[in-house]
């Protein structure tokens, strides 16, 4: 299982309702962060999910408003005796982390020493990350310029213990149970020998969450996305506009509503909204083709299973007296013009 909560959902400018992109993963004990658009850090502190742990940070492309956080987050690193993060491992094309670096070392850090240190890591096809149960790849993107990532999140298949029929073996709870679960045999008191294969189920794929920020092109990305349980992408513009997005490099509602329809995605979730359109309008484009979608709102929390695609986590009130909604609730509210398509 994997849960996901969204910092900023907004396309290229801030609006009243939505920050600039940012998500963050958990993973098990891990968390990553996916993008940093500008005022992440104050969403990070009315999410309530804290810092700690916040040390790998996931770059899709180098446009700003995807980058820019990060120069406050890290200035208030610096000014941290920080025990919650001994390091900040950020993940980035070539493109996106020359950038970076000049924000951070030529602005941010010029005259400060950071007590924690900053890995930058370029980021190559293939997977970049590997824990006990799962693993993170990264896969190419086409945007305006290069060196663009999506990343999949995909949890390792496993054998579920049956425990009636250990059970019914008399096979006693602890270690014995630990090592069949881990691939060994063991021998009971009473000398039977007892194999993996005789309490063991079929095997059962883990959850699988695709992430994809800014993209103009989704030929060469079905078989990263295919059986996705959810697909996080872009919907910057609706399909009246479809040739004003082809031509910034971004995809219109019906585009990613088709490409989750045709690769077997069970939940669609989707973001970088921009401001020209109303949000039940991209919500009824999207669900005429894939009816499981969501738009994702500022600090909405999705858990991510195997077979169950996506699901709104009911949250607490905010200190500021702002709930997140139902999954199944559509803003009728009218945004004002977008500014750019970042």
């Amino acid at each position: 299982m994997f849960e996901i909560v969204f910092m900023g959902t907004s396309a290229s400018a801030p609006s009243i309702y939505r920050g600039l992109p940012s998500q963050v993963v958990f993973a098990g004990e891990h968390r990553f962060m996916i993008d940093c658009g500008e005022g992440t850090q104050r969403q990070i502190l009315r999410s309530g999910i804290g810092f700690k742990k916040l040390n790998k940070i996931l770059l899709t492309h180098a446009h700003l408003d995807h980058i820019l956080g990060l120069g406050g987050l890290i200035s208030t690193f610096a000014r941290w005796e920080n025990e919650a993060i001994e390091h900040i491992e950020i993940y980035g094309g070539r493109v996106t982390l020359d950038r970076v670096h000049a924000l951070l070392f030529g602005v941010v850090l010029q005259y400060e020493q950071l007590p924690i240190e900053i890995k930058m890591l370029e980021l190559k096809p293939g997977v970049i990350f590997s824990g006990k149960d799962f693993s993170v790849s990264a896969f190419p993107v086409s945007h305006r310029g290069p060196g663009n990532f999506g990343f999949i999140f995909q949890e390792k298949s496993r054998r579920p213990f049956l425990v009636e029929q250990a059970e019914a073996l008399g096979i006693p709870e602890g270690p014995e149970r630990g090592r069949l679960v881990g691939g060994h045999s063991i021998t009971l008191a009473d000398g039977r020998v007892i194999t993996p294969e005789m309490v063991l189920g079929e095997l059962v794929e883990g959850a699988k969450l695709v992430h994809i920020g800014d993209i103009g092109r989704l030929e060469n990305i079905r078989e990263h996305v295919r059986d996705a349980d959810a697909l996080v992408i872009e919907a910057t513009f609706l399909r009246e506009d479809s040739d004003t997005a082809l031509a910034f490099g971004h995809i219109t509602a019906e585009q990613a509503a088709t490409l989750a329809a045709e690769n077997n995605v069970r939940s669609l979730i989707l973001t970088h909204v921009s401001r020209r359109y109303r949000e039940m309008d991209i919500i009824a484009e999207a669900r005429s083709v894939f009816p499981n979608t969501f738009i994702a709102r500022d600090l909405d929390h999705y858990l991510i299973r195997r077979n169950h695609g996506a699901q709104k986590v009911s949250v607490e009130p905010l200190p500021s007296g702002r709930q997140t909604v139902t999954a199944q609730d559509v803003d009728s509210a009218v945004g004002d013009s977008d500014v750019g398509q970042e």
